[in-house]
Parts: structure tokens; C-alpha cells; sequence
């Protein structure tokens, strides 16, 4: 389980939450008794070389006051950096704190979130429940980000639909596909733009794997804005919607090509990504 400091899980502690298209998320509590409480959310440590967890050198604690009804508000501003929010209670200062169990979640106004337009940054907030059964918030903050809108597997190739938030997308911007591991291995593809953001670009698998040489090897997808070596790129995936993590969730088919098994899937962060699968 993730525990933080001073924590206890003996609790019966529920959060209702209910999520603003403005991304404003309030939290009703409940079975809270609690002379002075107030909710805490802190970003979870990101993993390391073999699962070891990297150590923050000072805790990103977020505090909100609980008013006399068990409400907290979660405003847009600020902005949470990227990672995953475990929430706790803390019922007065200098208590323990306690993990909160999910209640009812309304994340109906994010479920169309890939219909409006993004402006930078792109910040993402989505309420979920811990795979020990907890309430946490999953976030993503980006400069900009290129949302899927559709991906189409056949026996040998990939096509895929999409649309750029909170930058401009103008002609010459070309996807990117950088081997994983590999310093200097990458291939790019030409990108066919369409209005109010929208790209649509379509890969080979066969050249995919003649590339990547002999063994497996994973390729993460990206949009560059502007063709040529050490342009910025942005990673293509998809976040804006009520799914916090879709890895499991949305799987493609595998197809065999030139002795390897290709599959494009979405990573723990859920972006795009091609995995390349040698085949004895």
C-alpha cells in the first residue's frame, strides 16, 4: 500500500466528488468527525530503476480546508504537477493522517474533454480509485499535448486520427517515432493536417521493424512541430477524458510482420506508444 508519513488506514473516511468542466473538483466527506480537519493530497514518489521509489528532497503536499459540512474545494488554480495525488484526512493538526476511501465520483463533464479546444498548459485532473482502494487524483500537466481521436490497426499498418492542444500546428510538423533506450535511433512520418488542430498520419509496421534492427525495441510516438534534428516534440496520447489509466483498458491487436509481433498501446502515462516483439 502507499503510506506516507504519520498515516493510519483505519478509516472509514468517504469522498464524494464531483468534477467542473473548468477542471474544479469539489469533495464531499463523510463519517468525518473532526474538531479542525483539513484534506491533504500528496504527489506520489515516481519510481525508479527497478521499482525503487525516487525520494522527493521536500513533499509536494497540497492542503485544503474542510468546512463545517465536510466540503473541500480542489480550485483549478493552481496547477498540480504531473503524477499521481493520494488524498488524506487530517483531522486535526498534529494527527495522523488517514486515507480516504472513494465514494460516489460525477465525472460526467470530462468525458467530452477531447471535444474542446485546450489552451497551454495542458492541465488534467482525474479522480480515481487506487488499485488498494483509495481515492487519489491522477494529473498531467503539459505545455502542450496531442490528443487521439481514433486509432485503426490493420495486417501492416497503423492509422491514427488526433488533434494538438495548446499550440499551432502548421504545415511541416512530421510524427516522430524514437526507439526507447536507443540514443539516436528515431524515424519520422509525414503528418496530414486538417483544421482546428487536427492531424491524422498513418505508419508502416514492416519499415518499423526493419528499423529498429534485430531484438525487440519499444517506439514512443511524438508530433514535432517543425521538421529537422532537436525541434521540440510533443508526445501524442490520450488524457482529456474521465479514464485515468487506459494501458489495460484500450488494447490493439498484435500483428506479425517480418518475423515480430508489433502492437501500439498506451503507456502508465497513457501515451502512445509501438512495441516491437522479435518472435522465435
Amino acid at each position: 500500500m502507499n503510506r506516507g508519513p504519520g498515516t493510519t488506514d483505519d478509516t472509514q473516511v468517504r469522498a464524494d466528488c464531483t468534477v467542473a468542466s473548468d477542471g474544479r473538483i469539489a469533495f464531499q466527506l463523510t463519517a468525518l468527525q473532526a474538531p479542525a480537519p483539513q484534506l491533504l493530497l500528496s504527489v506520489r514518489p515516481k519510481k525508479g530503476p527497478k521499482g525503487s521509489k525516487k525520494a522527493n528532497a521536500e513533499e509536494n503536499l497540497l492542503v485544503l480546508p474542510i468546512d463545517g459540512d465536510g466540503r473541500a474545494v480542489l480550485e483549478p488554480q493552481p496547477a498540480l504537477a504531473e503524477g499521481r495525488w493520494d488524498m488524506y484526512v487530517l483531522p486535526e493538526p498534529g494527527a495522523p493522517r488517514r486515507r480516504i476511501r472513494p465514494g460516489f465520483r460525477d465525472l460526467r463533464a470530462l468525458v467530452d474533454g477531447a471535444t474542446r479546444e485546450w489552451p497551454s498548459p495542458v492541465a488534467v485532473r482525474v479522480p480515481y480509485t487506487t488499485k488498494d482502494g483509495f481515492l487519489a487524483v491522477r494529473t498531467w500537466l503539459r505545455t502542450a499535448h496531442a490528443e487521439v481521436a481514433g486509432i485503426d490497426v490493420t495486417e501492416g499498418s497503423i492509422a491514427v486520427k488526433a488533434r494538438l492542444h495548446g499550440a499551432d500546428l502548421a504545415p511541416g510538423a512530421v510524427v516522430r517515432l524514437r526507439a526507447r533506450g536507443a540514443e539516436g535511433i528515431e524515424r519520422t512520418v509525414e503528418s496530414q493536417i486538417e483544421r482546428d488542430g487536427r492531424f491524422t498520419f498513418a505508419l508502416g509496421f514492416e519499415e518499423l521493424v526493419a528499423a529498429g534492427g534485430p531484438g525487440s525495441r519499444v517506439w514512443d510516438v511524438s508530433l514535432r512541430l517543425q521538421p529537422g534534428e532537436g525541434t521540440p516534440s510533443i508526445r501524442i496520447g490520450r488524457l482529456l477524458d474521465d479514464l485515468a489509466d487506459r494501458k489495460e483498458v484500450f488494447v490493439y491487436p498484435t500483428v506479425t510482420v517480418g518475423g515480430a509481433a508489433v502492437r501500439p498501446y498506451y503507456t502508465v502515462d497513457n501515451d502512445l506508444s509501438i512495441e516491437v516483439t522479435a518472435v522465435e
